[in-house]
């Protein structure tokens, strides 16, 4: 099974930490060259340097805020214009608050529109013209369980993620012609910092220790425990591997299990 990325080009975005970091970890050990890209560029410096170089890869950072789309833009056109190669591309963006869809602003709605959908359109849209020239396109989406099962108390996450998953399901099918494969990785339970965050409010919330919390998560997952960054960052970089050459347009939940729908 082929999954080397020796030579290839990669783009990982909310990369300085948790499942963003971790796939970009996984694709630098298959020997890709990888770019981080986030907003904290204290994070970005230490997460360059933390990157797998043993094949001779030589990683970078890109700065840019997902709040504010056109630096974004910016950002990734600049890149492009000094480094015209992207094989691989991994759009990831923290998640928007909690809270029931019902009671919901609607500029919540569109604030996480914009970090997610838009961002990761204005990512595609500037990378493919130099996919289709290298003859080699991966295109992920780290996303959420929710677009099988939504997940109460996330309601703008739910309807955001949902939106994304169809777009790349669109976008599998206008590309593929051209070898490049869409598809969409979904987090289950997964120990980053975001899900310590969770832990703590939950521990707030209702007076339990983290234990009792943790394993009120796990009692649904077969595998009876939270995952870790790196299986995660291993799906996505198998699915940006050769050996993934067919898999296209789907949803890859990593979750232990956990999900009661197929």
């Amino acid at each position: 099974m082929n999954l080397e990325l020796t030579g290839k080009y990669a783009v990982v975005c909310g990369s300085t930490q948790g499942l963003g970091f971790a796939s970009a970890a996984e694709l630098a050990l298959l020997g890709a060259h990888v770019t981080l890209l986030s907003r904290n560029e204290e994070k970005l410096i230490e997460a360059v340097q933390n990157l797998d170089t043993s094949l001779q890869q030589k990683h970078t950072y890109l700065v840019a805020d997902f709040q504010f789309p056109d630096q974004v833009k910016s950002a990734i056109e600049t890149h492009l214009s000094k480094n015209p190669v992207v094989n691989i591309l991994v759009n990831n963006t923290g998640g928007p608050k909690g809270g029931a869809a019902i009671d919901a602003a609607t500029n919540e709605f569109l604030t996480a529109f914009n970090s997610h959908l838009i961002c990761n359109h204005i990512l595609v849209q500037a990378v493919v013209p130099s996919v289709k020239t290298s003859g080699y396109g991966r295109i992920i989406n780290i996303i959420s369980i929710s677009v099988k099962q939504p997940i109460p108390g996330l309601g703008v996450s739910n309807t955001i993620r949902g939106a994304i998953a169809s777009w790349a399901k669109t976008l599998a099918g206008e590309l593929g012609e051209y070898g490049i494969t869409v598809n969409n990785v979904l987090p289950g339970y997964t120990k980053t910092s975001r899900y310590d965050h969770v832990l703590q409010n939950k521990m707030s919330a209702t007076g339990k220790s983290a234990r009792e919390i943790e394993e009120g998560f796990v009692v649904d997952i077969p595998l009876k425990r939270i995952g870790k960054a790196e299986e995660f960052g291993a799906a996505v970089a198998f699915l940006c591997s050769p050996a993934a050459a067919y898999i296209n347009g789907i949803n890859l939940p990593v979750d232990g299990g956990w999900l009661a729908t197929l």
